[in-house]
């Protein structure tokens, strides 16, 4: 399998045929299937074809919103998000393209008439709007789309761009959920890796949002930054802990090839980095602290205090194969088993949604069969699969269709199969975006993720 550039080290389980890297540089998340390096340019036709027909689904299948803004004060050492420090002279310009690509899907007869369950703001650095920016993006937004019946609205906030002002802006256009980026609270790891906030600057942004008031508060965390100790990453856990957030998200640290991390690293500019297994260790530990305070492991990164209040129905309802509708430079969507990918070229999106054109950049037209893989194994990451939903829905008994990595995972430990339930262990979750691949079609194994 390729190990997507040098240093990894590989996990192999019971079946030697079934192989899984854990390569030093890469992308490991998972969030959709068949890889995006698997998408293709080709399409375009057919894509239009998709949202000029009617829906194939039935009416009751969810739709979410997925917004993103590309935009941040300056680019954190490991991002790989698209993101632009140097192009905020066009922030009204992109927001008049948001409304107008909004504009364009809403009057598709696969889309148009539709609700909205659920929306996501995401980046970049949404909050680096201002409070009048934010007033007018949610309400072209919301002029095109209602969203009265919407259940969850969720922004992203970075800590030193957060405001009161801000915050009040966005309760008032029907936010419900804040997830607040700290990623550590040790302030020399935090400039090491080029993040532009301190832990005051978390401390006095988690204060002014809960003040303000949301349904549910995020922060998330990152394990394994560069300079970081055992001891400097359970430190910053425990601040968290005495926050009591509603919900803690924590991602491991991956290195996408075209970050600044990864280049640094091959010069030999950065000292090493902690391994999987060292970051496993981290995250197994967190795990541990958190429930102690209280907190139910949600998914293979989240830890909640109340699984039926705390629910984060952006990723819930993805993994059940809700329809997903991406707009904004680099943005991709999900609808009736289409995928698509705008335009990442921020320039060239932006001329093509002011010639009144789809931004389209690549496509890809799942399969019955690739659609139920991709609902599999993103629910595995929610620790808990049902059987029934996949009979009743596609027609198949998991065991029988993936016996083979389904044995070699259980013998490993890292997930149990019962009548009812394929359920993934804690050493399982730790290391679930890695075990996907072993769901995966032939032709899908091995190949660049993005």
């Amino acid at each position: 399998m390729s190990d997507e550039g040098g240093g990894s080290a590989s996990l192999r389980v019971c079946n030697p045929n079934l192989e899984l890297a854990e390569p030093a540089g890469g992308s490991y998340f998972v969030s959709t299937y068949p890889p995006f390096s698997a998408w293709s340019g080709a399409g375009g036709r057919e894509w239009r074809h998709r949202l000029d027909t009617p829906r194939s689904k039935p009416s009751s299948v969810p739709l979410g919103l997925y917004v993103h803004i590309p935009f941040c004060v300056d680019r954190c050492h490991y991002c790989y998000y698209l993101s632009h420090d140097d192009r905020l002279d066009d922030l009204d310009r992109y927001i008049r393209a948001l409304e107008s690509e909004l504009e364009l899907h809403a009057r598709t007869p696969a889309l148009g008439g539709r609700e909205l369950d659920f929306v996501y703001f995401g980046g970049g650095t949404p909050s680096l709007l201002s409070a009048a920016r934010i007033e007018r993006l949610m309400s072209a937004l919301q002029d095109v789309w209602s969203w009265h019946s919407t259940r969850e609205v969720s922004f992203e906030c970075a800590p030193r761009s957060t405001t009161t002002k801000k915050l009040e802006a966005l309760r008032d256009w029907g936010v419900t959920r804040i997830s607040l980026g700290a990623q550590q609270m040790n302030d020399e790891v935090l400039r090491a890796n080029g993040r532009v906030h301190l832990t005051a600057d978390v401390e006095a942004a988690y204060r002014d949002i809960r003040e303000v008031g949301f349904a549910v508060v995020n922060v998330d965390l990152i394990v394994g930054l560069v300079g970081e100790t055992d001891e400097t990453f359970d430190s910053s856990l425990e601040r968290i802990v005495e926050l009591e957030p509603d919900s803690v998200t924590i991602y491991q640290l991956e290195i996408p090839l075209n970050t600044p991390l990864w280049s640094s690293l091959q010069h030999g500019e950065v000292p090493t980095i902690a391994s999987w297994a060292t970051k496993r260790d981290r995250l197994r530990r967190a795990f541990d602290r958190l429930e102690r305070a209280g907190y139910a492991q949600a998914s293979a990164y989240a830890a909640v205090r109340d699984p039926e209040r705390h629910r984060f129905l952006y990723q819930i309802e993805q993994y059940h194969g809700a329809d997903l509708l991406g707009i904004g430079a680099s943005a991709f969507s999900h609808i009736d088993g289409f995928n698509q990918q705008n335009l990442p070229d921020l320039g060239e999106y932006l001329e093509r949604v002011e010639d009144r054109e789809p931004p389209l950049f690549r496509v890809y037209e799942s399969t019955p069969e690739e659609c139920m893989i991709r609902e599999f194994v993103l629910q595995l990451k929610l620790g808990r699969v049902e059987r029934a939903y996949f009979a009743e829905k596609f027609g198949i008994d998991l065991e029988r269709r993936f016996a083979t990595p389904l044995s070699d995972l259980e013998a490993r430990g890292w997930l149990g199969v019962d009548d009812d339930h394929v359920t993934v262990t804690r050493e399982g979750l730790l290391r679930v975006d890695r075990m996907l691949q072993s769901f995966y079609l032939p032709e899908h194994r091995g190949i660049r993720y993005s």
